[in-house]
């Protein structure tokens, strides 16, 4: 008898946490973008598709970046449209106008701009200054709203960055009030190598809150580089945060930052939400499944805990 049918995890609700976590899913971009092999177009709409029947409402898709810094998403005019007549939310990233206009071409109506926190890190990924990052986004994030579309910032090094070290709180909200200030729908607090602890996460969305940033507009993606990426999500349940990104399988890191490992495991998520009685919409057994046969085509086992312990209980 497997764990569900046994009633497991029991939901035991805490109080003051959201009755519903929306969960934004990564796995299909920013899980892909970092693997080594290519990943087939087809197996990349398949995954999308097999993805979109576990009750997940946000998949986010692929990347309209410059093939030559991320190969792997090269061929994101090939697979939106494969993937493009399903009833979910499939945002895309858009570096830059140039992005906006490939997107919009294809129909999408939710994009997405990735912004820094620190200066390195901008260098690294958008080879400008933190400024000089935002001053490229404010017309692509302008266009975007002028057409309907919903626009997400994404903020990474929120908590630690590897070249500065730590990342003064006050530098994280000025970034996310000049991307709020822009237009954008919602932000999303990244910790991209994986650094964040609880007492910093509500740290930062307390000061957030005081800036004005209103806590609804709020998403958050944290890294398991240190084991810290569940506990710091319920961190943020606790200061009223409901969008939760994570990544079927645990898959994913992020090529400009060599010391960031897996995205937190969508199923770890779930599991955890679940026995806190907070409703996610998603068939845990489906998505257990998706993970499963995603990592036979990457060759290698999913190191979500979660997709561990519930396929190996099936076998």
């Amino acid at each position: 008898m497997n764990v569900s049918e046994l009633g497991l995890p029991m939901a035991v609700p805490a109080e003051g946490l959201p009755a519903r976590v929306r969960i934004h899913e990564v796995g299909a971009r920013d899980g892909l973008q970092n693997e080594k092999a290519t990943v087939p177009t087809a197996v990349k709409a398949e995954f999308v598709r097999r993805l979109a029947t576990t009750g997940l409402t946000t998949i986010e898709a692929t990347s309209f970046v410059h093939p030559k810094w991320v190969p792997q998403l090269a061929d994101a005019e090939d697979l939106y449209p494969a993937v493009s007549d399903l009833p979910v939310d499939l945002p895309v990233l858009v570096p830059n106008e140039r992005g906006l206009d490939r997107a919009l071409a294809l129909g999408a109506r939710r994009v997405a701009v990735f912004a820094s926190a620190t200066e390195s890190f901008a260098k690294a990924n958008l080879n400008r200054t933190v400024d000089e990052a935002l001053a490229m986004f404010e017309p692509v994030v302008a266009r975007a709203k002028e057409q309907g579309v919903h626009v997400r910032g994404y903020l990474s090094m929120c908590f630690g960055d590897p070249w500065e070290g730590a990342v003064p709180v006050p530098q994280v909200v000025r970034v996310c009030r000049a991307l709020l200030d822009m237009g954008c729908d919602e932000l999303s607090l990244g910790d991209t190598i994986g650094v964040a602890t609880p007492g910093h996460v509500t740290a930062l969305i307390g000061a957030l809150a005081e800036a004005g940033v209103p806590v609804p507009a709020l998403g958050v993606h944290f890294h398991d580089t240190y084991g810290q990426a569940l506990s710091n999500t319920l961190a943020a349940l606790q200061q009223g945060v409901a969008t939760v990104d994570a990544s079927a399988g645990g898959l994913g890191g992020c090529p400009y930052a060599k010391s960031a490992t897996g995205n937190l495991a969508t199923e770890d998520l779930v599991w955890m939400l679940r026995g806190l009685g907070i409703d996610t919409g998603v068939d845990l057994g489906r998505l257990v499944a998706t993970s499963v046969w995603m990592a036979a085509h990457l060759g290698r086992p999913s190191p979500s805990r979660t997709v561990r312990a519930l396929s190996h209980q099936e076998q």
